[in-house]
């Protein structure tokens, strides 16, 4: 879960500067391998290409979203544009998934149908590929720009472009030394199994912010009972909902609570307590001093019998 810090101005310039140097690498080197593919014959190298280019537009999607992420909030879009950045992860998780497909079936076609491969400068464009994702990856991944899930997802990308360019290595090389070019498609289809676990996982996680879900780490239950047998005065805890904005979690909840003496010292110990104990700075509670009647949310409202006080 992102800290309260995660989405300001020097987070943020810091993460677009990351983006923007990993998308230049990946431009230059696909345009290299693309060359390199030409110039070799070389159908592998001009479909890595291809990833590539499907990286490349990735991080660039990624990097739009982050900009539009600044906009400020207004009367229309009260959060302002914080989601961009995860429908952003979650094309790119979807972007992934397709090149996982087309991976696995370009290599299911190789295996039928070998292909010619010039090992040695195979072997010389996935060396310098390698040290191109390190770099990229090692850029994306340092400091807090690894807890930000568009970050990630454009990490997730340049991932998958530093095993295939490990798996291009050994192909390359079992190629040079035995001629047995089967090995190029059979470590095509692990390396995308690897991709494919990882987009699943993102494509779970932008879903869930998306549909409001509640975050995975936080659970409503758990938080419920440490309330109430944390704070004497708190007598029961309803209407919780609970869902990320952009990487940021956002509470509203109604909490029944004998009348106390100090009502803002206790409204300040629940915003204290929902911020140390669960990480949840943006929180709008309810206090109530009698028993509510009923404690389920119907967010539907179709029954048209419910309380117009239960404002959620």
């Amino acid at each position: 879960m992102a800290n309260s810090t995660s989405n300001s101005p020097s987070t943020q310039d810091t993460n677009t500067r990351r983006l923007f140097i990993a998308f230049t690498i990946t431009v230059v080197f696909m345009v290299a391998e693309v060359i390199g593919g030409l110039v070799s014959g070389s159908l592998a190298l001009l479909a890595d290409a291809g990833h590539m280019l499907t990286d490349a537009a990735a991080l660039f999607i990624a990097l739009m979203a982050v900009h539009f992420s600044r906009r400020a909030a207004n009367s229309r879009h009260t959060f302002g544009w914080l989601r961009l950045t995860t429908i952003a992860a979650l094309f790119n998780a979807i972007a992934l998934v397709l090149i996982t497909v087309f991976i696995v079936w370009e290599a299911i076609r190789r295996f039928y149908q070998p292909q010619p491969v010039a090992g040695a400068l195979m072997l010389v464009v996935a060396f310098a590929g390698l040290l191109a994702n390190l770099v990229a990856l090692w850029i994306l991944h340092s400091g807090s720009g690894e807890k930000n899930l568009n970050v990630r997802a454009a990490a997730l990308h340049v991932m998958g472009d530093l095993l295939g360019s490990v798996g291009a290595i050994a192909a390359a090389l079992v190629i040079l030394w035995t001629g047995w070019t089967p090995i190029d498609p059979i470590l095509s289809v692990f390396v995308s199994c690897l991709v494919l676990r990882s987009a699943w996982r993102l494509m779970k996680e932008s879903l869930n912010e998306l549909l409001e879900g509640a975050p995975g780490a936080v659970d409503i239950d758990e938080l419920k009972r440490k309330m109430s047998s944390e704070m004497p005065e708190v007598r029961d805890v309803h209407h919780v909902h609970l869902w990320m904005v952009g990487e940021k979690p956002v509470m509203t909840m109604h909490v029944q609570v004998d009348p106390p003496e100090d009502h803002d010292a206790l409204l300040e110990r629940i915003h204290h307590f929902l911020a140390h104990e669960f990480q949840i700075d943006h929180a709008t509670v309810q206090m109530e001093y009698q028993s509510s009647e009923d404690h389920e949310c119907d967010l539907n409202l179709t029954g048209g019998d419910h309380h117009a006080s239960h404002h959620h």
